[in-house]
């Protein structure tokens, strides 16, 4: 009997007992297949959906610090709670500018419009702020019902309550947060990057943490026209390597819309100069209890394990996920997380800097990490310089592939033959569902091939069409809205958890879904990818099945069991009481 193969069948029975493969290489053996795309492609939609405003990041030909080249990240965040994923784009300034009213550069609220476009609000909702604006992270921290909003800058950081109405309010004095994240102990303004809400004493109110970058003043830290930073015999900005590293901060919401500094009091002081970026909050070891990894740059990073009594210890280098698996420190900007491998622990993908590979960390338990980079198919890309990062299960087939926004640090590279220039194409992955991932990018859409400088990204199904899509706030250019359009009919379920013992966002429930003999499971998360903020639904492929049993383990420790639920539906689940 003669079998039928479909493009990703041959591929993966191609590669079900080979080393290593990228696509090209499959393709080039008689060319059965090259050019041929693939079933599902992104499409950067973002024009004709209404997102045309630039984000403003420092000169766009050449910096003389190395705040001009960070970018910025950006949010799919619901905030009317109507279902449907509206986008903020964090935005940045320039030095010495002199902005008119009418071209100030101010990050953007876009409502969703349930048709495919957007609609800006952000004057409408009280956002409009100007700055060094870096990373976005959401959760409901007074536990009202609608989810808050919180921004990170160089000098300061903004909490906006969710008035519920579309409008928000800066509560930052108020609730003490500002004391905080505006200034160091020596009087430097401080650089906030990566932020996530976490629950990490499991007290039912949502605490904050925020990476810290470097102790940066721009009146003494030397400039390219000195000649003392050289990238390849071209002056550039400087650092972060002779520069002090910042300090990360831990904050704990008492339930009263206080928050107070435990950084020292939690142990997170304890990993000193950190040069932090992309900040994942994640139950790394399975003991119910939220982890926190940060990328750092151009040291080795962080993973800080929660010891379930208020305090956290760094454990990054003997769990094996502090540096590359040669042993050296990496210049860590992104991160995400999945159980890439199906084996019931959360693995880690982190970008880097141009000239080293994405790190992979499998997760083999007991607090201990692999690095499969290579072994996975992930160690062929050196040429990119790597920021958002993304698991995402693109095709619904169960497995969660990858997908990487890059762009050039050093705008002075694209007059050059340097590298890949400064604008960079993406990369995207496909999991084989054997532990290895092949490079699909040259197939993936014109979205994925588009060259922009790429920083913050995030992942989450726009237009509710079951497929998800990913947003990317790009440097001193517009916004991309890549749109994931597929002709596979695979099947998903989404659930949106809310919690009434626990946090109201659900913020650290994990959540199994279970076809046949295959077993998912992912966690309700705030930050993420590189200073930036996912949907916080819940979503899963599930390849043909026609239903699916979930089953939600809650930061309370309440389990909930929902057997049964039928594909290709949005589920609202709330702590104990089923379906909404």
């Amino acid at each position: 009997m003669t079998t039928r193969l479909n493009r990703r069948g041959l591929i993966r029975s191609l590669c079900a007992s080979a080393s290593v493969f990228t696509l090209d290489q499959l393709l080039s053996g008689g060319g059965l297949l090259k050019g041929a795309p693939l079933e599902t492609q992104f499409v950067n939609v973002a024009r004709e959906a209404g997102l045309r405003s630039k984000t403003i990041f420092g000169l766009e030909n050449k910096n003389r610090f190395l705040l001009e080249t960070t970018g910025c990240g950006v949010a799919f965040y619901d905030y009317d709670h109507d279902g449907w994923l509206d986008i903020f784009l964090v935005n940045g300034t320039r030095f010495d500018a002199i902005w008119t009213k009418a071209d100030t550069p101010v990050s953007r609220l876009y409502k969703n419009n349930r048709d495919g476009t957007f609609t800006d609000v952000t004057l409408k909702a009280g956002l409009a702020r100007t700055g060094w604006g870096q990373g976005c992270c959401v959760g409901d921290y007074d536990n009202d019902g609608v989810d808050d909003l919180l921004v990170t800058y160089w000098g300061d950081c903004v909490l906006y309550r969710n008035n519920g109405d579309g409008t928000f309010t800066d509560v930052s004095e108020k609730t003490g947060l500002s004391k905080t994240t505006r200034l160091t102990t020596d009087g430097l303004r401080r650089w906030n990057t990566g932020c996530a809400f976490l629950d990490y004493d499991r007290d039912g109110w949502l605490d904050i943490f925020i990476g810290n970058y470097i102790d940066f003043d721009p009146k003494t830290v030397p400039v390219p026209e000195g000649g003392e930073c050289l990238y390849k015999g071209l002056k550039v900005a400087c650092g972060p390597p002779g520069l002090d590293g910042g300090k990360n901060i831990l904050l704990h919401n008492d339930g009263k819309g206080n928050f107070t500094d435990v950084s020292e009091k939690a142990g997170i002081l304890k990993t000193q100069g950190t040069f932090a970026l992309g900040v994942l909050v994640a139950d790394f070891d399975n003991d119910g209890w939220p982890d926190i990894y940060v990328a750092n740059d151009s040291t080795s990073s962080a993973l800080y394990h929660n010891n379930r009594d208020g305090t956290f210890t760094d454990i990054a280098i003997e769990a094996g996920v502090a540096y590359s698996a040669d042993g050296k420190p990496q210049a860590g900007m992104g991160v995400s997380t999945a159980d890439y491998d199906g084996d019931g622990y959360l693995d880690i993908i982190k970008t880097n800097f141009a000239g080293d590979t994405s790190s992979l960390y499998r997760n083999m338990g007991n607090s201990f990490f692999e690095d499969r980079t290579f072994q996975a198919g992930l160690g062929g890309n050196t040429r990119f310089l790597g920021w958002g990062a993304l698991f995402l299960d693109y095709d619904n087939d169960t497995w969660s592939d990858i997908l990487l926004t890059n762009g050039h640090v050093y705008p002075e590279v694209a007059e050059t033959a340097i590298e890949y220039g400064y604008r960079q194409r993406k990369v995207l992955y496909h999991n084989l569902g054997n532990g290895r991932f092949v490079d699909v990018s040259a197939s993936g859409g014109p979205g994925i091939l588009e060259k922009v400088s790429g920083r913050g990204c995030a992942t989450g199904d726009f237009d509710n069409d079951g497929d998800l899509d990913v947003v990317v706030n790009c440097v001193n250019d517009v916004p991309q809205l890549l749109r994931c359009d597929t002709t596979l009919r695979n099947t998903w379920i989404k659930i949106k958890c809310i919690g009434t013992k626990s946090n109201r966002s659900a913020i650290g429930a994990r959540v199994y879904c279970v076809t046949g003999k295959r077993k998912q499971m992912d966690e309700v998360r705030s930050g993420g990818s590189y200073i930036s903020q996912n949907d916080l639904r819940i979503h899963f492929g599930l390849a043909k099945a026609e239903t699916a049993d979930i089953e939600i383990h809650w930061p309370s420790g309440q389990v909930d069991k929902l057997p049964a639920l039928a594909a290709n539906r949005i589920y609202t689940a709330v702590e104990g009481k089923g379906f909404k």
